[in-house]
């Protein structure tokens, strides 16, 4: 899947401002089994955001 450049280039903040929304958003829900939803799907934005950041850094640091 290709992605145009200003989209790539922020992927994770994306995934992080997903993330803080997400487990923000865990603090006001009380409904059913949301807060565990939120809690997971916010761990999880958080990490694959920092998982992305880190691989692209080192990748550039190494073919630099």
């Amino acid at each position: 899947m290709w992605l145009s450049k200003p989209v790539y280039e922020a992927l994770p903040y994306y995934y992080i401002a997903i993330g803080l929304i997400a487990l923000l958003a865990r603090l006001y829900v009380t409904y059913w089994y949301w807060p565990v939803i939120c809690t997971v799907v916010g761990i999880g934005s958080l990490v694959a955001g920092a998982v992305v950041w880190i691989k692209r850094r080192g990748y550039r640091s190494g073919s630099s």
